[in-house]
């Protein structure tokens, strides 16, 4: 099953938090701060973060922040007594997936929790597979067929990005927050340039294609 870090300076929070996704068969680790919460992270394999906002020494949004920038495909969510819309919107604009409000409903807590693994699966299994084409994010390797192809890291990151949830659209800006970090000071133009080496490079591979939709972004479309 599934390892969960739950971070979050209020000890009962955790304990109660910690026991309901025991009671359904996850595996928790727990961080008091946000500080603590990355070096769990960085010596635990972890699948997806309950973090709590107001939390000594590293905030939470500090830690959504640090998160994203390590693991733009971990499933981030937000659980805190602070359910302002402006709180909201800057907890996903840096990055976090999905918000609950204390007090929380624990079969809600669970519902969320069981759907962002859904969502996410691609990226906790590791491995993208479409026609005869693999990505393994694991290794970085990359497949088609009996062919394997070696892609500049960003690339093969945005191509990752794109075919874990077929048909979504992504804006230039999401893509870039994702997979360069919000800190990234370049032109967003940049994405054109990966997506057309990217289109140039599977041109001949009848199974997908990257699509522009105008106005918006990119989507990459599977063909069956």
């Amino acid at each position: 099953m599934p390892t969960i870090l739950v971070a979050d300076d209020d000890a009962n929070i955790r304990e109660l938090v910690c026991l309901f996704l025991r009671n359904e068969g996850f595996t928790t680790v727990e961080a008091i701060d946000g500080k603590q919460a990355m070096a769990v992270y960085a010596s635990s394999q972890v699948d997806l973060v309950v973090l709590d906002i107001m939390m000594p020494i590293m905030d939470g949004w500090a830690l959504c922040k640090e998160l994203r920038k390590a693991s733009p495909d971990l499933p981030l969510l937000m659980l805190t007594a602070r359910g302002e819309t402006w709180e909201k919107v800057k907890g996903f604009e840096l990055g976090t997936d999905d918000y609950l409000t204390k007090p929380f409903d624990p079969l809600e807590l669970m519902a969320r929790v069981r759907a962002l693994l859904k969502r996410y699966r691609i990226g906790v299994t590791q491995t993208i597979q479409f026609g005869d084409v693999i990505l393994d994010r694991q290794t970085y390797k990359v497949t088609r067929g009996t062919e394997s192809l070696t892609l500049p890291l960003k690339e093969f990151e945005l191509l990752y990005k794109l075919a874990g949830t077929p048909g979504q659209v992504y804006t230039r800006e999401q893509l870039i927050d994702q997979i360069w970090g919000i800190d990234y000071a370049g032109d967003d133009r940049t994405i054109d340039v990966h997506i057309k080496r990217l289109r140039e490079r599977f041109a001949s591979t009848p199974h997908f294609k990257i699509e522009t939709v105008r106005g918006l972004g990119y989507r990459l479309e599977v063909n069956e």
